[in-house]
């Protein structure tokens, strides 16, 4: 079966304009256009289908560009992919729901709640995020037994602890940003963005195993591997490469 512009966005609930746009950067093309009019075939039903799953999950468009035109992509695959991450998304889910629950039974005074566990639930979703984005790199680059003793130490957190981690991955977001802007991987608002984005590294490895060294290297990773640049990108255009290049001066420096 074939469709129009109008007819496969109606199907797909996105707009029109959506299809249109998808087409203009040559992310999902028409089989072909009759008298002006785009047409959809099956095939590009199936790769909007997988444009929308991977747009569920945050995926920029440009990086759905690069993953669905690769030679070697694989369309059961990464329904696999999808699958498993809409469960882990089912699983994060529930656990913030019965933590919610817990929450009103114990503000109608049925039960009674200490303050670790109002934020058990926030702490299982950060660490579930954090393992499903970046889990599969960090894991081959730092060993299981590394980043399951850095995750332990956030589900160890006490309360107070946990605000304080959040409050401080906001201020190094923050920082970051005010630092692009100066171009200048050498001014001091660089050298302050890094001195919180090491506070916030000691969260999860401890200053104990903290090295100038581990740091660097980290901030070269967060250019190479796509997931990573596309989050620090995220806080500012080109922020990847620029806290790799503070970084680079920051622990020369240390």
């Amino acid at each position: 079966m074939e469709y129009t512009v109008k007819k496969l966005a109606k199907m797909a609930g996105i707009s029109a304009r959506t299809l249109r746009y998808y087409d203009q950067i040559g992310l999902l093309k028409p089989v072909r256009k009759s008298n002006r009019y785009r047409v959809y075939g099956k095939d590009e039903v199936d790769k909007l289908q997988q444009i929308l799953f991977y747009r569920e999950l945050g995926m920029a468009l440009q990086d759905i560009q690069k993953l669905i035109n690769a030679p070697d992509f694989d369309r059961q695959k990464a329904l696999e992919f999808h699958l498993s991450s809409l469960l882990e998304r089912r699983k994060r889910i529930d656990v913030l729901i019965e933590n919610v629950k817990k929450t009103i039974r114990s503000v109608k005074g049925e039960i009674a709640m200490d303050d670790n566990e109002k934020f058990e639930g926030l702490k299982q979703q950060f660490v579930a995020e954090n393992e499903q984005k970046f889990g599969k790199e960090a894991r081959e680059k730092y060993g299981d037994k590394a980043v399951d003793e850095a995750n332990a130490r956030l589900m160890n957190m006490s309360a107070e602890q946990y605000k304080a981690f959040i409050q401080l991955s906001n201020d190094v977001n923050e920082a970051l940003r005010e630092a692009v802007k100066t171009g200048d991987p050498t001014s001091e608002k660089a050298r302050r963005a890094c001195e919180l984005h090491k506070k916030w590294l000691c969260f999860f490895w401890g200053e104990e195993k903290y090295s100038p060294e581990a740091h660097k290297n980290l901030g070269n990773m967060y250019v190479a591997d796509e997931r990573f640049k596309a989050y620090y990108d995220n806080i500012a255009p080109g922020c990847a490469q620029f806290l790799s290049d503070a970084l680079e001066v920051f622990c020369s420096a240390q």
